[in-house]
C-alpha cells in the first residue's frame, strides 16, 4: 500500500520538480517514479552501497537518500543530478515521504491498531469496526510477550524482534520504550498454545548468543479475541514486575505460574506489615541467621522432606532436626507441620515484597 501512496505523491510533485524523482524499496526495486517507464527496474547495488554507509550517495548521475533507521533501511529516494540542489531535493523528499508513511501507518497499519488496543487508546466499541476495516482476524489464539532488554545492543530491540518474527501479517512487534518491545504472537498450533515458554526461550537464546545481551520476558495469558489483548499485555507486565520480586533468578516469567506471588503483589503494604507482625513477634524473623534461612529454603525446595533436605545440604539428619527445632523455638512455627510451613513460606514472600518497595516495618 505504501508503494501506491508514494507513486501518488511523486506524480503530484512531477510538475513542481523538473527532475526525475522516485523511490527504491529494500530489495532494490523502483516502486515509484515520476518517469513511469523506470518503475520495476532493479538496483540492488544502490541499496547495498547505501546500507553500508547510511548516508547520501551520489552515483551515475543520481543522488540517493535513505529512509528508515540505521539498523534497517526501508526505502531509498533518488533525484536526478549530482549537484547541491539534487541533494536538497533528496533530503526534502526523504523527510516528506517518511512523515507521510508514518501518518498513513498510524491510520491503516495493523501493528498500530494492535498498539492502540494493548495501550487502551481505542474504545472497545471501535475495535471490531477497525478490525473489519483492516481485514484483521478477530478469533485467533494470540499471546502477548513483553521483552525487556537489560543491556544495550548495537541493533535496536525492535529490529531484533522484527527479524526473529518477520511475518508482519500474523506476528506484531511494537516498541513500548527504549528498552521494551511487545511481541503479539499468533499461536497456530495446540502445542504452541500449551508451551508459550518455548517461544520465549528462543528469544532469550538468540539475543544472548547473537547480540550478547540479556532480556527478561513476561508472558501474558493466551487469548482468542482481539479485544482481550489488552488484558494479556497487562498480565505480561505483572509477570515481569512480580518476577523481579519473587523470581529474581528467572528471565522468563509466565503470568499463569505466578501463584501466591501475584496475590501478595496486589496486597496493600499496611496489610502486609500487620501480617508479619502477627506471624513473627518480637523480631523473631530478624534473629534468623543466613545459614538458618538457607536451611528453611532448602526444606521448602525438597517438599518438607527431612531426609532429602539433609542429603542435599550434606548434613546429618539429626543436625537438620536440631535446626528445625531451633526455628520452632524462635518463631513458634514448626516447619514439619504443613499449615505452619505454609504460613512461614507466605510470610517470607511478604517480607521480600516489602523490601522491594522498600517499606520499613
Amino acid at each position: 500500500m505504501s508503494n501506491k501512496l508514494f507513486q501518488g505523491l511523486i506524480y503530484q510533485m512531477k510538475d513542481a520538480v523538473t527532475r526525475t524523482i522516485g523511490v527504491i524499496d529494500e530489495k532494490g526495486v523502483i516502486v515509484a517514479c515520476s518517469q513511469l517507464t523506470k518503475i520495476g527496474e532493479v538496483h540492488r547495488d544502490i541499496v547495498e552501497e547505501i546500507t553500508y554507509s547510511f548516508d547520501t550517495l551520489v552515483m551515475s548521475g543520481y543522488t540517493y537518500k535513505p529512509m528508515g533507521s540505521h539498523a534497517r533501511i526501508e526505502y531509498v529516494v533518488f533525484v536526478q543530478g549530482e549537484d547541491e540542489e539534487a541533494k536538497s531535493i533528496a533530503g526534502l523528499l526523504s523527510i516528506t515521504l517518511t512523515n507521510v508513511k508514518t501518518l498513513y501507518d498510524e491510520k491503516y497499519d495493523k501493528a498500530s491498531f494492535i498498539k492502540n488496543i494493548i495501550l487502551d487508546n481505542i474504545l472497545p466499541g471501535d475495535i471490531y469496526t477497525k478490525a473489519k476495516e483492516l481485514h484483521f482476524d478477530n478469533e485467533v489464539h494470540r499471546c502477548v510477550y513483553l521483552i525487556r532488554f537489560n543491556s544495550k545492543t548495537e541493533v535496536s530491540p525492535f529490529d531484533i524482534l522484527q527479524n526473529l518474527f518477520p511475518d508482519k501479517n500474523k506476528d506484531y512487534c511494537i516498541t513500548i520504550s527504549e528498552s521494551e518491545v511487545v511481541l503479539v504472537k499468533e499461536l497456530k498450533f495446540a502445542a504452541e498454545q500449551r508451551n508459550t515458554e518455548t517461544i520465549a526461550k528462543t528469544i532469550v537464546d538468540t539475543v544472548s548468543t547473537e547480540f550478547y545481551a540479556k532480556v527478561s520476558i513476561g508472558i501474558g495469558t493466551t487469548v482468542t479475541n482481539v479485544r482481550d489483548l489488552a488484558h494479556s499485555f497487562k498480565d505480561a507486565q505483572v509477570a515481569l514486575e512480580v518476577g523481579k520480586v519473587f523470581d529474581t533468578d528467572k528471565n522468563i516469567i509466565k503470568y499463569e505460574t505466578l501463584g501466591i506471588g501475584r496475590l501478595i503483589y496486589q496486597l496493600p503494604t499496611t496489610l502486609c506489615e500487620m501480617f508479619l507482625q502477627e506471624v513473627f513477634k518480637r523480631g523473631s524473623l530478624e534473629s534468623l541467621d543466613r545459614e538458618t534461612l538457607m536451611t528453611i529454603q532448602a526444606f521448602f525446595d525438597n517438599n518438607l522432606n527431612v531426609s532429602e533436605t539433609s542429603r542435599k545440604l550434606f548434613v546429618h539428619r539429626n543436625t537438620l532436626v536440631y535446626r528445625l527445632d531451633k526455628i520452632r523455638k524462635l518463631t513458634g512455627l514448626d516447619l514439619r507441620e504443613f499449615d505452619h510451613a505454609i504460613t512461614f513460606k507466605v510470610a517470607l514472600m511478604v517480607k521480600k515484597y516489602l523490601i522491594s518497595k522498600p517499606v520499613k516495618f
